[in-house]
């Protein structure tokens, strides 16, 4: 074994740096601590996200991650909710189940089954957390042959464990271990509770919320904002899943096996298809004239759009579905961010007088020629596209901003029914693994981008960062303005998009600076078994991601 390597390690002022064989990343942190003096959670070495335990033993470039970083951010998540469990168990027995169902405002909303959560378990269960905390317990990582992991996983009563264990290709799994507590979590962790200082356990609904610091608010835990309609829909979707018993990867990996997949599908387009239906009803039954539809990247907007505009008509009116991204000013006059960039995603963007001119027209049953946004030129255009509302006529209004006031100021509300879409996933890895909402849009993104606009799949990752500011800035502040909420999501998409998805993320090479988020979203898909297109109905929401979808032209 060599003496010494030789680190890049990426800190202002560090650089080159010539340092024992076999020191491990943990050791290293503390001799090159950030100037930002923040705890440092993670590391990459040559883009692979590694523990903090891992000893260096070849030459590499090493960068630290603390939770302004989103790597770190979800080591700090794990390691808290870990930590959570663990008090949890030690507060109300070790065979307690608990449940992190899913996120809001990224905070996690937890369950725990049988218990009705009250202010004095809360208490005890982070006195319990803070105590730990103090001690310092380390939080140690075992490599496990696969069979140990099932033996302890059954000792402690994690049956979703095992079920995913069972489709587990590897012989080997990395277990984590505080005090007696085992536990397996996707992801890398924290090497100690020590470093978990900042959290706290509120009541909410039949559960409770853990609350994480905010890289973006000076790590402070700020409060929440109000949620109360995302959360039902949430709570809704889980509940749904838990009948079909499809709420976590396991689970559906089952059904995979058993040949059970199929009626998966079918039953979830139906529900679907029901839900689309009952919008339709409603917005027939309030006589409302106008449709608005938001939501984020990749919900599948546009499809549901569509699919709504038939059990519209089926209701006997007749819609007429526009496209805000046509009344896009000439990129000549298009707004610019901080950092000198075109910033599309921004309310400014849009021309908002001439919508509401337009759209106060049309309401009038005056005719209006409809404007087109040429993309490769940049500007608008108009064609001689004349359209005319008659009574029974309902306009679709598409478009990330349309729960925006400002986009239709000059129209009565009463005149109005706006809809949030997004996909807020139902199925969990287990029951401490949640899937991030943002994962499985980005996945369907990756695949639509390749296929509509021949994107490598490191273009679109690249952006992420940014269409995820842009979201948080215009879209997800006005969701709770919504008359009804649709989610997307589909128990079964994760299973189809993995066999498009992983060619195009295995293309990114070790240089690209989306290699390390391509690998850890290999990872996640490597959860999944396979399920192939062909049952995928035409109208299906997944259509406008994989293709062959019967609204295509």
């Amino acid at each position: 074994m060599r003496e010494n390597i030789t680190l890049n390690i990426d800190i202002k002022g560090v650089g080159i740096q010539t340092v024992p064989c076999g020191v491990t990343l943990l050791e290293l942190s503390r001799s090159f601590q950030p100037a930002s003096g923040r705890p440092i959670f993670l590391a990459k070495m040559d883009q692979n996200l590694e523990d903090l335990r891992t000893p260096l033993t070849y030459d590499c470039a090493v960068e630290f991650l603390d939770i302004s970083d989103p790597n770190g951010f979800r080591t700090y998540q794990r390691g808290l909710s870990f930590l959570m469990i663990y008090a949890a168990k030690m507060t109300l027995g070790q065979k307690t189940r608990v449940i992190i169902a899913h996120s809001v405002n990224k905070n996690y909303y937890c369950e725990i089954p049988e218990v009705t959560i009250t202010d004095e378990i809360l208490s005890h269960i982070e006195e319990k957390m803070r105590e730990t905390v103090l001690a310092g317990v380390p939080i140690e990582k075992l490599t496990l042959p696969v069979e140990e992991a099932v033996k302890i996983a059954a000792e402690l009563d994690l049956e979703d464990k095992i079920a995913n264990l069972h489709y587990r290709r590897s012989s080997n799994v990395n277990f984590y271990k505080l005090d007696w507590f085992y536990d397996y979590f996707y992801g890398q962790m924290p090497p100690s509770a020590g470093l978990l200082k900042s959290f706290k356990l509120t009541r909410r609904s039949k559960g409770f919320m853990l609350h994480f610091p905010s890289a973006a608010d000076d790590f402070a835990l700020a409060e929440m904002s109000p949620s109360h309609k995302i959360s039902e829909v949430f709570a809704e979707s889980s509940e749904w899943a838990r009948i079909l018993k499809a709420d976590t990867v396991g689970a559906l990996n089952g059904m995979i096996c058993d040949g059970g997949v199929g009626d998966i599908m079918r039953v979830n387009e139906a529900l679907h298809e029901k839900k689309i239906a009952s919008l339709a009803d409603r917005i027939h039954e309030r006589n409302r004239s106008i449709v608005l539809i938001a939501g984020p990247s990749s919900s599948g907007k546009t499809t549901f759009a569509k699919r709504l505009c038939v059990q519209l008509r089926v209701n006997g009116l007749r819609p007429h579905m526009i496209s805000l991204d046509d009344y896009f000013l000439d990129r000549t006059n298009a707004p610019r961010d901080s950092d000198g960039n075109f910033d599309f995603e921004a309310l400014e963007a849009l021309d908002i007088q001439r919508m509401n001119e337009d759209f106060s027209a049309l309401l009038d049953g005056r005719p209006v020629e409809m404007p087109t946004f040429n993309f490769v030129a940049g500007r608008s255009e108009y064609r001689g596209n004349v359209l005319r509302m008659a009574p029974g006529d309902v306009l679709i209004i598409e478009g990330i901003h349309g729960l925006n006031e400002q986009v239709t100021a000059q129209i009565p509300r009463e005149k109005k029914f706006k809809i949030f879409i997004s996909a807020l996933t139902q199925v969990n890895i287990d029951d401490h693994n949640r899937i991030p909402t943002a994962d499985t849009r980005l996945i369907r993104r990756i695949v639509r981008d390749h296929r509509h606009r021949g994107a490598d799949a490191k273009i679109t990752i690249g952006m992420w960062p940014s269409v995820l500011r842009g979201e948080n800035k215009n879209i997800f502040p006005f969701q709770e303005e919504a008359d009804a909420f649709f989610n997307s999501a589909l128990v079964y998409e994760m299973c189809v998009l993995k066999q498009f998805a992983e060619p195009l993320l295995f293309h990114i090479s070790q240089r690209d600076s989306a290699y390390t988020e391509a690998r850890r979203l290999i990872k996640f898909l490597d959860s999944f078994l396979a399920v192939s297109s062909e049952q995928v109905a035409s109208n299906s929401i997944l259509r406008e991601f994989i293709g062959g979808s019967c609204f295509e032209p």
